[in-house]
């Protein structure tokens, strides 16, 4: 039997961090920020751990147990 994969798409977008938590960062950053305020842009820089809903889906794509 063949082995598992991860997803690369998901390999790309999250890193764990030593405590075993998962770390994303925040979408809508990329393009059109003169409509967006200073704060807004701010705070979709720093980067936040997902949440417990997604949690689940995420460490099957990424193969984790």
């Amino acid at each position: 039997m063949s082995k598992q994969k991860t997803k690369s798409s998901a390999k790309k977008r999250f890193k764990i961090t030593g405590t075993g938590k998962i770390k994303r960062k925040h979408a809508f950053k990329n393009h059109i920020l003169t409509k967006k305020s200073k704060k807004r842009k701010l705070k979709l820089t720093h980067s936040s751990l997902v949440s417990d809903n997604d949690l689940g889906s995420i460490k099957k794509q990424l193969r984790l147990k």
